[in-house]
């Protein structure tokens, strides 16, 4: 292994695309602040993404770099496969490079399923990177152990989720696929959760304390987030992910251009694909909300010929972008934004968002309430934790769990989002409580990250634990 010196070396594998590399390269580079000696595996296509930022680390004296594959996986063909993408073109390439520089640890993406055999083989230190913090997994797993679901009337009988310090109800329409179906979540999978040595966990202790500790009682478990907060200057904040799509200036010009708290950004993420008539809906809602609007609108579902990154294809109402630009109410744009800076925006007084994990602590980080609208993966569950355990957020009323190509059942009416929307954005009591309850959760993320902080502090207690495996394996 590693020779025996004051830094350690660790490995970083994440996962092909937005939703799963960007966390995990923030990680990468967390841990490079603390001194481990920071390696990043990639692709080719995908190094080229975070390139820059590295670069910058680099410059700043941190042990960071990029290890490039030969093979090559592009999350472009994330628009056909969805999350699921094939990976394991990666298999020899990593076993080969594993052999010739085993390093203390790697860290792994949950949906590199094939990878923990070949780590495993070879004896070396394996930890999970899950991208979800510990309320989803608190939920999944009480639901799995402790819920008969075949009893249930229909997949609109609610149920509460046993064994949790609060009443969480959830229904069967709510549940990833995996869970309806146990079939679809083999043992295999859950024999690498529980032969890892832990899970590193995007997270932090005062967002969810009693599902922090449940947690770790159950695994050895370091939350070490919002690991988004490394990216401290506004450069960091534009390129993360990959450099945007959208003109980045005409988009701050225009939130310049608004008076504090006053806009509302809507972003369902990078994976999210709505059908045309629920984007109808959406801007028939927020123009009839009368609130002002970015709206950063993503791929289009079941329009493969244009549904493309830049967003090309319009299927938004005949006029609607026009007369939002004559009222000065709303900018529309299209492809990848920058949503550190934008939620970060002193104009910005909500977020109505998919729920997906990275988009939730940053907003949370931003100190920004939300409107869920979760679609898929864990988001019903963080939704839950958003709206009915924090009280940061309104539920504008999605209750159908949706798999990468399946057709919609029903849509989300103009109604609804009208209503959610001036829920959150017109002053009323409950409104400024979610906002002030919001802020003060932002800045216990703040205090978390600085030295002396939970994050901080499980960042270090990982480095001394995989030094001590190291020391142990020398004696």
């Amino acid at each position: 292994m590693a020779p025996e010196t004051d830094s350690i070396e660790m490995f970083f594998f994440p996962f092909v695309g937005g939703g799963h590399q960007i966390p995990m390269i923030d990680a990468a580079r967390v841990f490079a602040s603390h001194g481990a000696k920071s390696t990043i595996l990639a692709t080719p296509s995908n190094a080229l993404h975070f390139h820059n930022s590295i670069s910058h680390d680099q410059q700043s004296g941190l042990p960071i770099a990029i290890h490039t594959f030969s093979a090559d996986i592009s999350d472009t063909d994330m628009s056909a496969a969805g999350p699921f993408i094939d990976s394991s073109a990666l298999l020899e390439p990593l076993r080969l490079f594993l052999l010739q520089r085993p390093p203390d640890c790697i860290v792994i993406d949950m949906f590199h399923r094939w990878a923990p055999d070949i780590v495993d083989q070879l004896g070396i230190t394996r930890i999970l990177f899950n991208g979800h913090g510990c309320f989803p997994r608190c939920v999944t797993e009480n639901i799995r152990n402790h819920v008969t679901l075949e009893n249930l009337s229909s997949d609109s009988e609610p149920f509460v989720v046993p064994n949790l310090p609060h009443r969480i109800e959830m229904t069967r329409s709510r549940l990833p696929v995996f869970l309806r179906n146990p079939s679809q979540f083999p043992d295999r999978m859950k024999q690498w959760d529980d032969n890892g040595f832990g899970i590193v966990t995007n997270s932090f202790y005062d967002l969810e304390p009693d599902y922090a500790d449940y947690v770790k009682k159950r695994k050895k478990a370091w939350l070490v987030g919002p690991v988004s907060l490394c990216n401290r200057t506004a450069e960091d904040k534009t390129q993360r992910g990959k450099p945007p799509t959208i003109d980045e200036q005409k988009c701050l010009n225009w939130l310049n251009s608004k008076k504090p708290n006053s806009v509302l950004y809507v972003s369902f993420g990078s994976v999210a694909r709505l059908p045309p008539g629920q984007l109808k809906e959406i801007a028939f809602g927020l123009e009839a909300s009368d609130q002002t609007f970015i709206w950063v609108v993503g791929c289009i579902r079941n329009n493969p010929s244009e549904n493309k990154e830049n967003g090309s294809g319009n299927f938004l109402p005949e006029g609607f972008e026009q007369r939002m630009k004559e009222k000065n109410k709303g900018l529309v744009l299209r492809g990848w934004a920058p949503q550190l800076l934008i939620l970060e925006h002193a104009a910005i007084k909500g977020f109505m968002t998919h729920c997906g994990w990275n988009s939730t602590l940053e907003s949370v980080c931003a100190g920004v309430p939300m409107i869920t609208w979760p679609l898929s993966a864990e988001q019903f569950s963080n939704e839950k934790l958003i709206t009915e355990v924090l009280k940061i957020g309104v539920q504008v009323g999605s209750r159908e769990w949706l798999s990468w190509n399946s057709e919609w059942k029903e849509l989300v009416g103009r109604e609804k989002v009208e209503s959610a929307v001036k829920k959150l954005m017109v002053e009323s009591e409950e409104a400024e409580e979610m906002r002030t309850r919001v802020k003060e959760i932002a800045e216990k993320a703040r205090r978390a990250v600085e030295e002396g902080g939970t994050s901080y502090a499980d960042a270090e207690a990982l480095i001394q634990e995989i030094k001590g495996r190291r020391l142990a394996r020398q004696d």
